[in-house]
């Protein structure tokens, strides 16, 4: 099939995820086009660069603002205002090119609204395939999640308006609560094959992934005051304080200090989370304020007893955790890690269901960790 596929670009985690399905879709035959944004672009550009049936085309995408106290919504929205009219132009000339010999049959999107908004207006079936549709579609418990705030109520609504009417829903989790909507299907964490293959292999460091330059300051002076060694991804520095260590982007170095690592403290995102938590490595998040999907994964990892979570980061919130780290891995001895076998089924199954013109079903037939079910 002719496959149009929109990945957004605010955040890595849409691209290495995105990468896993395309390729499974390239190797599959399926000819490609694919709109992606920011840093993603690149990442994917060089990833996919051998595969002879996938075109990447460079869309604008929407930049989010961030001060020391996590998002600012003000700064992200008028910033946005301002630089609509040149991106919608761009945007406009890239979707021109998709066009260029190209009749797409279905489109995928990952959280991103060009692909989406395309395929709507040529009365094309949408799959939506991330992990934020899990806000909007599935239950929570209420420690889950503060229900009356907000943030939640906010982002809630952000979520439901990202891509309404989908053919289907496959959402990513290590967490699997009920699903509440049709035409919804829960799989597990999308790995890359770096992962997938790697071995545990327990050390002393604790690997830290931090990609806000704004809490350099913060974040290095109380791993100084810790003991024990630190390694720190993201921050585009390097060098060593004391024992903490800033090391350079490395996609194999950061894999082979995430299987050796004793422990992991980053963010509240959900692709390192899920790796964590796939090798059986304890994670400490503090989610980034304001980014409500970062809390409620946060939450559910504490809740599960796979980590600790804190909206403060200090360092007695990391002395806390480091002294729970037998409990956090006896936990995690009792997940069940899967690789991507059932995404697979579910993408192909969805193709081929299109494929024959059938109507969208209320749930799959394929194997997975939760679907609507409600009779």
């Amino acid at each position: 099939m002719r496959i149009l596929y929109g990945v957004v670009g605010e955040g890595m985690g849409h691209a290495t995820r995105s990468r896993v399905v395309l390729e499974h879709l390239a190797a599959s035959g399926h000819e490609l086009r694919v709109v992606v944004s920011g840093r993603a672009h690149a990442f994917l550009s060089r990833a996919l660069a051998p595969l002879p049936n996938v075109t990447l085309h460079e869309i604008e995408g929407l930049h989010l603002d961030f001060d020391e106290g996590g998002l600012d919504l003000s700064a992200s929205l008028l910033n946005n205002l301002a630089a609509a009219p040149a991106r919608l132009l761009h945007n406009l000339e890239a979707i021109g090119k998709v066009n260029d010999g190209f009749r797409a049959e279905v489109a995928f999107s990952d959280f991103e609204s060009w692909a989406y908004f395309y395929a709507r207006s040529r009365g094309l079936p949408v799959v939506s395939i991330d992990n934020m549709q899990i806000l909007n579609r599935c239950e929570h418990p209420k420690g889950a999640t503060d229900w009356g705030s907000l943030d939640f109520r906010l982002a809630k609504l952000a979520v439901k308006s990202k891509l309404p009417g989908a053919w289907h829903y496959l959402i990513t989790s290590f967490f699997f609560p009920r699903v509440r909507k049709p035409r919804t299907t829960l799989v597990p964490p999308i790995l890359r094959p770096q992962i997938l293959q790697a071995r545990r292999e327990p050390g002393e460091h604790v690997l830290v992934y931090q990609t806000s330059a704004s809490t350099r300051d913060l974040l290095v002076p109380v791993l100084r005051t810790l003991p024990g060694t630190f390694r720190v991804y993201g921050l585009g520095v390097e060098g060593v304080e004391g024992n903490v260590q800033l090391c350079p982007f490395s996609e194999q170095g950061f894999v082979d200090d995430l299987r050796t690592a004793r422990a992991v403290i980053a963010n509240g995102g959900l692709s390192l989370m899920a790796e964590a938590v796939h090798l059986g490595v304890p994670l400490l998040s503090f989610p980034i304020g304001g980014q409500f999907e970062q809390e409620l994964n946060a939450r559910w990892l504490s809740d599960l007893g796979y980590g600790m979570w804190t909206d403060r980061f200090d360092a007695d919130a990391v002395d806390v955790f480091l002294r729970g780290l037998d409990g956090f891995t006896a936990r995690l001895a009792t997940y069940v890690p899967h690789d991507n076998q059932l995404l697979y089924g579910a993408v192909d199954e969805i193709l081929a269901r299109i494929g024959r013109g059938e109507e969208r079903p209320d749930r799959l037939s394929c194997p997975s960790m939760g679907s609507y079910a409600r009779p």
